[in-house]
C-alpha cells in the first residue's frame, strides 16, 4: 500500500479572510481665547464651536462658562457634544472630551470618556461638572488665558462584513514628484532659462506648458521657432521665483523655504494670481491666515482684497473685529501707506469693521 502521508502536507491550504467595519474616528479642536471674558455670561449660556462633520452628521461643541444647571450655582464650566443634523434619528456615539493648555498636552484630570445614543437633531451629551472654575483659573494663569477643547469622536453604527483579499500588496508612495525635482535640479535636459533680478534659472518648457497656461502659450507661441530661449521675468525677487519653480515641479514648496515669512510670502501670493496657480494660491492664503497681526493686518487686508482671497479678507476682518486692536493698527505704517495709496479699499474694508456713528 502506498504512503500518501506527505501528500495533504505538501499543497497549500486555501485560505479566506473577512472583515467587520466600524466608522472612522474624527477630531475637532475647539480653541477659546481671552476666556475671561466670557466669565459671567450668565447659567444655561453657552458658546459653540464650528459645525463639524462625521460620517454624515454634524456636531457642534457647546462650552458653557456659568454652568449648565442652576443648582451648581456658576461653580464649574460644562461642556456638551451637541447633534446638529443627520439622516437617522439614532445615532451611537463613543466621544472623548479633552481639555488642551497652549502646549496642547492633555491631562487625565481634565479628559473625559463616555458612550452614548443621540436620538433627535439638537440633543446634547457631556459633562455639568467637567471642571471646577477654581481648577480652571489655574490652568487659564499659566496659558495667557486661553484653552483648547478637542472632541473625539467615533460613530458606531451597523455595518455589513466584507471579504478581504489575502493577497496584500503594498503599494510604494509616489515619488515622481522626487524624479522631477532631482531633473530640475541636476539641469539634464533644459532647454529655457529664465532672468529673474540678475540671477539665472533653467527648466524643461515642455514641464512649464504641461503645468501653467500662461507658459504654454509663451514658449510654443511667437518662440516655437528657437530651441534655447532667455526669457526675462520683471517684478519679482530671485527667491519667489525659485520657490515658484519647485512647486511647478513638485507640487508643493521645498522643505527649507525662504519664503516661509510674511511679506515674502505675500509676494508669492502675487505670483500664483499672475501665473493661475491656484492650489499655491490658496497654499499661500492659509500660512497668511495664521500670521496675521497688528502689524500686518492692513497689508494683508488689502492684499486679499486685490487678489481676490476670500479666506484671508475674511480672516483680516474677523481679526480686527475679536480684539480691541484697530487703534494699535492704524499707527501702523501699513495701515498709513494704503490709506494714502488705496484709500478706497481700506475705506470699504474697514467699514465692515467700524460701523458709522450713531448706529
Amino acid at each position: 500500500m502506498a504512503n500518501n502521508s506527505t501528500s495533504s502536507v505538501d499543497k497549500p491550504i486555501p485560505e479566506t479572510s473577512s472583515r467587520y467595519l466600524t466608522d472612522c474616528v474624527t477630531s475637532h479642536n475647539f480653541g477659546v481665547t481671552r476666556y475671561s471674558l466670557l466669565d459671567g455670561r450668565g447659567i444655561n449660556n453657552f458658546i459653540s464651536s464650528s459645525r463639524f462633520s462625521v460620517s454624515g452628521f454634524d456636531w457642534n461643541i457647546r462650552i458653557y462658562p456659568d454652568g449648565e444647571r442652576e443648582q451648581d450655582k456658576a461653580a464649574y464650566m460644562s461642556v456638551f457634544l451637541c447633534f446638529c443634523s443627520g439622516a437617522t434619528m439614532d445615532v451611537k456615539v463613543k466621544f472623548t472630551l479633552s481639555l488642551l493648555g497652549k502646549d496642547g498636552k492633555i491631562s487625565n484630570l481634565n479628559s473625559k470618556t463616555t458612550t452614548a445614543n443621540f436620538k433627535p437633531v439638537g440633543d446634547t451629551w457631556g459633562w455639568d461638572k467637567f471642571i471646577g472654575k477654581s481648577r480652571l483659573q489655574e490652568l487659564l494663569s499659566c496659558n495667557d488665558d486661553c484653552f483648547t477643547i478637542r472632541c473625539v469622536l467615533t460613530i458606531i453604527k451597523d455595518h455589513h462584513t466584507e471579504d478581504v483579499s489575502t493577497v496584500l500588496v503594498p503599494v510604494p508612495q509616489s515619488d515622481l514628484h522626487t524624479h522631477l525635482a532631482n531633473m530640475l535640479k541636476d539641469g539634464q535636459g533644459v532647454d529655457v532659462t529664465f532672468s529673474v533680478g540678475g540671477q539665472l534659472f533653467s527648466a524643461h518648457r515642455y514641464v512649464l506648458a504641461a503645468r501653467l497656461s500662461v507658459f504654454k502659450a509663451e514658449l510654443f507661441g511667437q518662440m516655437k521657432e528657437t530651441t534655447m530661449e532667455r526669457i526675462k521675468i520683471d517684478d519679482m525677487e530671485p527667491a519667489i521665483f525659485d520657490a515658484l519653480l519647485h512647486f511647478i515641479y513638485t507640487d508643493n514648496l521645498p522643505n527649507k523655504c525662504d519664503v516661509d515669512q510674511n511679506v515674502a510670502l505675500q509676494h508669492l501670493l502675487v505670483a500664483t494670481d499672475r501665473y493661475g496657480l491656484e492650489r499655491l494660491k490658496a497654499i499661500c492664503e492659509g500660512r497668511l491666515c495664521h500670521r496675521i497681526d497688528v502689524q500686518t493686518v492692513a497689508t494683508t487686508l488689502a492684499l486679499a482684497e486685490q487678489h481676490h482671497t476670500p479666506h484671508l479678507k475674511n480672516a483680516c476682518l474677523r481679526y480686527l473685529c475679536s480684539r480691541d486692536v484697530l487703534p494699535a493698527v492704524k499707527e501702523t505704517d501699513g495701515f498709513k501707506h494704503l490709506t494714502a495709496s488705496c484709500p478706497e479699499i481700506m475705506m470699504e474694508s474697514f467699514e465692515k469693521v467700524v460701523p458709522p456713528s450713531g448706529v
